[in-house]
């Protein structure tokens, strides 16, 4: 395990307290003017540590750019492919029964879900965003 660090600490709970599913250099952004000496490098460091300890998740790669989730509980993600955002669906619950039946009639065995929905967001729709990109 990792010896303590600020920088570690500083960066887990920047994630931690944000629903926005931030990429590194969001964190970055907004670490930097507390943390001077803060380099990207370090940010990423430690987010890729925190996903191989499963403190964190990604989310997957939106507009080039990775995004991660402090909430490491199974939940479906929406994606809108006009303005970039992560919207977390909580409501929404995870087909156990089709996991069930893929596990069954292939005899893998599934340890992870992870559901990722993409389309236009309420905000896009209201202003038009999504009509823009159709002309």
């Amino acid at each position: 395990m990792p010896r303590y660090s600020y920088k570690r600490e500083a960066i887990l709970n920047c994630l931690r307290s944000t629903k926005s599913h931030p990429s590194a250099e969001w964190v970055f952004a907004q670490l930097k003017p507390q943390i001077p000496d803060l380099s990207l490098g370090t940010v990423y460091r430690n987010l890729s540590q925190f996903k191989e300890q499963g403190v964190i998740m990604s989310v997957g790669v939106v507009n080039g750019l990775e995004r991660f989730d402090a909430n490491t509980m199974p939940h479906v993600h929406f994606v809108c492919e006009h303005c970039s955002s992560v919207i977390d669906l909580d409501n929404l619950d995870l087909p156990h029964e089709m996991l069930e039946m893929v596990q069954t009639e292939t005899g893998v065995q599934i340890s992870t879900c992870e559901i990722n929905l993409r389309g236009t967001c309420k905000n896009c729709q209201v202003s038009g965003k999504n009509q823009e990109l159709k002309n």
